[in-house]
């Protein structure tokens, strides 16, 4: 770094660090009604769920988004790329082999 301005691999780990946070918020409500906590902790425990996946379900639900989808990774990227190796089968096979000595 060069005085206060990120340069170099420091910018990326500050960009990349930021798109992290904002991805993965992180809130801090405060001043939740004692009716509205033990409701919500009610349904967790009812649903066998976390109090942080109800409060995050009621939350969608108030605000109208409720079933909308939610971002997934299908692995499209890597799925097909599998390339045989002779090497690895064999190990593989060897330790499908029983020892008989071993096994009684």
């Amino acid at each position: 770094m060069t005085g206060s301005r990120l340069v170099g691999p420091n910018l990326l780990l500050a960009r990349n660090a930021c798109i992290a946070y904002t991805e993965c918020m992180q809130y801090t409500i405060r001043g939740i009604p004692t009716v509205v906590d033990s409701a919500i902790r009610a349904r967790a425990r009812a649903s066998g769920r976390s109090l942080n996946e109800v409060a995050v379900e009621a939350l969608a639900e108030r605000a109208g988004v409720a079933g909308a989808p939610r971002k997934r990774r299908d692995l499209a990227d890597v799925a097909g790329t599998w390339k045989a190796d002779r090497a690895l089968e064999a190990a593989l096979a060897a330790q499908d082999q029983v020892d008989e000595d071993l096994w009684q």
